[in-house]
């Protein structure tokens, strides 16, 4: 119905960046911050001057992600929070696991990625850390907002499916008209009883949207189908958390 408010359709966070989404029923955003575990983790390609003791805002170019380095998506990750394990599952079977905290854990990983990926690396491989940073695209500590009827225009102008997990987003929403994301800047969204988000910004399409997040396949060119059809490059929107609460699918934003 018309008047049915927008919902939450999915939540999805990234615990290593460029590596496989993880879907949450619900979680908790506190003010400034980013999803729990969302980017907490990076794989450096070649030196990359990331400083953990100093950690700031670095160009996504300096880590292993899609944009560059498609093969990624033929893996399937998962991530412990209790233990901080990652295991890798490549062609159907367990390739390396380890935890992220300890210095065996990052070299069974990134041992994998040597030999996964060679021709891909600018240098070793390295998991990089730090506590309380995000490698998020963006300097500032965000939740990004993918509106659905907006993908759904997207792949009008693409002449084919496009998976909304192309725009790894973090909060997939339904009922807003497409492109509605884009009024709402300098607007704030209330979701669920208590988390109000802030919406800062839109986000800027690169070419790892081309990447079928199923096959690591190179298969559409989605920027330039957005600015050959809307005149622009853009899906989605970032948001700043501006009070704390708690969100889960469903919930109304408001």
């Amino acid at each position: 119905m018309t008047n049915q408010p927008a919902r939450i359709d999915a939540i999805y966070r990234y615990p290593v960046k460029g590596l496989t989404p993880e879907a949450l029923s619900r979680t908790a955003l506190s003010v400034g911050g980013t999803l729990p575990a969302d980017r907490l983790y990076a794989i450096e390609n070649g030196p990359s001057g990331f400083d953990p003791s100093e950690p700031g805002y670095l160009p996504k170019q300096r880590f292993l992600m899609l944009m560059r380095n498609e093969r990624l998506a033929e893996l399937r990750t998962s991530f412990d929070d209790a233990s901080h394990t990652l295991t890798i599952q490549w062609e159907g079977r367990e390739a390396a696991h380890g935890d992220l905290r300890t210095k065996e854990g990052r070299l069974a990983i990134e041992a994998f990625f040597r030999r996964f990926m060679p021709n891909d690396l600018r240098g070793p491989p390295k998991v990089l850390n730090a506590p309380g940073h995000s490698f998020s695209d963006v300097a500032k500590k965000v939740v990004s907002i993918i509106n659905l009827a907006s993908v759904a225009e997207v792949e009008n102008a693409a002449g084919a499916p496009v998976h909304p997990l192309r725009f790894r987003g973090n909060v997939y929403v339904t009922g807003w008209p497409a492109w509605r994301e884009f009024d709402l800047l300098g607007e704030e969204i209330s979701i669920g009883a208590n988390a109000r988000l802030k919406v800062v910004k839109r986000i800027v399409r690169c070419a790892a949207t081309d990447v079928d997040p199923a096959t690591g396949i190179r298969d559409l060119t989605i920027p330039a189908a957005l600015l050959k059809n809307f005149g622009h490059a853009d899906c989605g929107v970032y948001a700043e958390v501006t009070a704390a609460g708690e969100i889960a699918a469903g919930d109304p934003l408001r």
